[in-house]
């Protein structure tokens, strides 16, 4: 709802949206000044759910840290872990066997899938479309059920470990998953019948949210929503991670820089992740799941960093080591951070009615962006 109204000294009406709105997809408070229904300004106010988590690893072991990142983007917990596992093999130089580089990829574009799933349900829902999002979850529940026989939990997996992963597939892993992709195969025309094709859905975001493909570097926006304006930055490709280097996929690049773009961005990533699980699921390895490492790590003095293409853009984690059992710093770079900082470029002198199209598109998780 719409709270504590007032006006500037030039006469705009100010209002503040949030931080308990539904369209704020989340903890979010946004300050906007409207001049009668065209947006003039739009501020957001960050910080109602940060945990200081990057203090917080500090405090913990190279071991322990990882998984306090799944509590970022909760809906891409694995991916977060991912990268935070991927930090410490590189500052310990380990060698991650290959059958634990290809179920951590299958596992990667299983949680990108059910990310997008969950977006596009509430993606349709904000714009009006109530149906969508009951087939979203209809098709996530798979995943979500995959996920839970192997990893024991639904959403924080905690599943990825220095050196691999933290246990061998379930014995129905690879037949749940191929039913997964012949179910979920089949549902593609059905999505593009509800929404994609809707000619009311079209009207609500095309030409609303643009930003242009310079605008999109020099607000350091990665992710669909880069790439929506053309930016190609797929982490994927231009610095390939585990075994993404052997797979085919294409990265998806749309030029209208419109929500309609960001959409069609996210539609067609779930077809490529389908691709890349395809492609996987029939040649995983046999061998050790977790390579073999000391029980307590010490990373080497120095600084170490990789990154990630999460559901939402790129995660980088920057460590900094002193030689001990505990990171003398950490940084982490959320996508959803610097996707945010473009929302007021991207919204003024459109309507506040298309606002909330711009922030869906945007595919913000709060916590990804607080920390």
């Amino acid at each position: 709802m719409l709270e504590e109204i007032g006006t500037t000294e030039q006469g705009d009406l100010v209002i503040n949206v949030g931080p308990q709105h539904p369209a704020t997809h989340g903890v979010l408070h946004l300050v906007i000044t409207l001049n009668g229904e065209t947006i003039r300004k739009v501020d957001p106010h960050l910080g109602y759910i940060h945990r200081s988590i990057e203090k917080m690893c500090e405090s913990l072991t190279y071991r322990q840290f990882i998984y306090v990142t799944s509590r970022m983007d909760y809906l891409s917990s694995h991916i977060n872990n991912h990268a935070c596992a991927m930090v410490v093999e590189k500052g310990l130089q380990i060698e991650v066997p290959a059958r634990a580089q290809v179920i951590r990829v299958i596992m990667d574009e299983l949680t990108r899938i059910a990310s997008h799933q969950l977006w596009w349900g509430a993606m349709a829902m904000d714009v009006g479309a109530i149906t969508p999002f009951f087939h979203a979850f209809r098709e996530r529940e798979m995943i979500n059920d995959i996920m839970e026989e192997t990893c024991g939990a639904r959403l924080t997996m905690n599943y990825m470990v220095p050196g691999g992963v933290m246990a061998d597939l379930h014995p129905d892993f690879q037949r749940k998953v191929k039913e997964f992709i012949a179910e979920f195969r089949s549902k593609f025309d059905e999505y593009d019948e509800l929404v994609t094709g809707n000619i009311i859905f079209q009207e609500r975001m095309k030409n609303v949210g643009v930003i242009s493909k310079e605008d999109a570097i020099s607000y350091g926006c990665s992710g669909p929503v880069a790439r929506a304006s053309g930016v190609s930055c797929d982490v994927r490709k231009w610095s390939p991670y585990e075994c993404y280097s052997r797979v085919k996929f294409d990265e998806i690049l749309y030029s209208a820089g419109d929500s309609y773009a960001r959409y069609l961005v996210r539609m067609d990533e779930m077809r490529q992740s389908l691709s890349i699980i395809e492609q996987l699921i029939d040649s995983i390895p046999e061998g050790d799941f977790q390579a073999k490492t000391k029980a307590v790590l010490k990373l080497p003095k120095g600084e170490f960093y990789s990154m990630v293409e999460t559901a939402r853009g790129e995660l980088g984690v920057y460590v900094v080591s002193e030689g001990g059992t505990t990171p003398y710093r950490i940084k982490f770079r959320s996508p959803g951070f610097s996707n945010l900082s473009a929302l007021n470029h991207m919204s003024v002198g459109g309507k506040i009615g298309d606002l909330v199209a711009t922030m869906g598109t945007l595919d913000l998780v709060i916590p990804d962006i607080d920390r």
